[in-house]
């Protein structure tokens, strides 16, 4: 809605402009302009329309380079207005609304485009011949892993290189904050373990975050701007690498292949209960994988830093996955929907609730 209307004040805008054209060849009676206006200057009143119109009409059609066009019609506009100032001048404030939407537009394609770059050199190398699981590659495992594996399908299966995946879900940054609508997608490589998430996060009604967080080469990045444009978090360093590494061990769940790799070490603590080490770019971090009587993972846990005000502290991080969430797709039986909690010492703060709305593997360059 908001961005209708923005759009709608950028094109009426612009058909307004058009008056100058009208006047300066005689083709209307324009009562509200009083002063003389050129054929030349004329045409420059139309030129200025006509890049208006166009942009409200990129932007409506979703390209983020409107902006491009909106910036030559804006500049020439306020040189217009200031030339014809007596008649004009209210223009001034039209154009400093779109000045507003301008810059809100530079970041958002600003931050698309350096996901873009990322995304291109986040490459899968193609397989050359199918890799199929078989019962024999689970032998070593801890019994309870070999019986999830099997239950997730993961035998008779291709063994998963890559993963591309669209989330949606709510999200919030404080205890007591409230829930933000997300939607998302993420890539995942599991021969060299890495990740990208790209997340929208509706804050306010035409108020959004635009997220990125990132694992690759045992590197974690976390990157929140407001409006693509203002940076909230730039989170790097060994607590954000730690945090990375320990949030692709959780989500494997849904390439659960990935248990095979040698990064990753399990442990059978008892009967409901394994331990999963994973070792990769000189970081080790370790969690706990929960099962339920189907051999079906109910949750995850584990020790991960938590950025309190720029002093990290370890945590209990907690994903809960919700009964009856599990779902196949392309033949691989995966959990669909989970939630997200720091366990703290003043109270369990659950701050993400996501659901997996497709998934598909071993999709190269995707």
């Amino acid at each position: 809605m908001i961005k209708t209307i923005f759009a709608s004040v950028i094109a009426v805008h612009g058909l307004i402009h058009l008056m100058g054209f009208l006047k300066a060849f005689q083709l209307a009676e324009i009562t509200q302009l009083t002063q003389t206006i050129p054929k030349s200057i004329g045409l420059l009143w139309l030129i200025s329309a006509l890049l208006f119109i166009t942009a409200a009409a990129i932007f409506l059609l979703k390209y983020d380079w409107w902006w491009m066009i909106a910036v030559p019609a804006l500049v020439l506009s306020q040189v217009l207005i200031i030339m014809y100032w007596q008649d004009a001048k209210f223009g001034t404030i039209v154009n400093v609304i779109i000045l507003v939407g301008i810059v809100i537009g530079y970041g958002t394609w600003s931050f698309n485009t350096m996901e873009k770059n990322e995304l291109e050199t986040f490459v899968t190398p193609a397989i050359s011949e199918e890799n199929i699981v078989t019962k024999d590659m689970l032998d070593g495992l801890p019994p309870i892993v070999q019986k999830w594996l099997e239950r997730a399908n993961v035998t008779g299966n291709e063994v998963i290189y890559s993963v591309h995946l669209k989330q949606i879900g709510e999200m919030r940054t404080t205890p007591d904050g409230k829930w933000m609508p997300v939607e998302a997608e993420q890539w995942f490589k599991t021969e060299n373990p890495a990740f990208i998430w790209i997340a929208d996060v509706e804050a306010a009604p035409g108020i959004h975050l635009a997220g990125r967080d990132k694992y690759e080469n045992g590197k974690g990045h976390m990157l929140i701007k407001l409006l693509s444009l203002i940076t909230v978090a730039d989170a790097k360093g060994k607590e954000t690498d730690q945090g990375a590494m320990l949030r692709y061990l959780a989500e494997i769940v849904w390439f659960p292949s990935a248990a095979l790799n040698d990064y990753i070490q399990w442990e059978q603590i008892d009967s409901t209960t394994a331990r999963a080490t994973m070792t990769y770019g000189g970081i080790a971090a370790s969690g706990l994988f929960k099962f339920d009587a189907d051999y079906d993972v109910v949750s995850f846990e584990a020790e991960r830093y938590y950025d309190r005000k720029g002093r990290a502290t370890l945590e209990d991080w907690f994903v809960q996955i919700e009964p009856g969430s599990y779902e196949e797709f392309e033949g691989i039986r995966i959990p669909t929907r989970s939630t997200v909690t720091w366990k703290l010492k003043e109270g369990d703060f659950t701050w993400y609730k996501l659901e997996i709305t497709d998934i598909q593997y071993n999709q190269i360059n995707d």
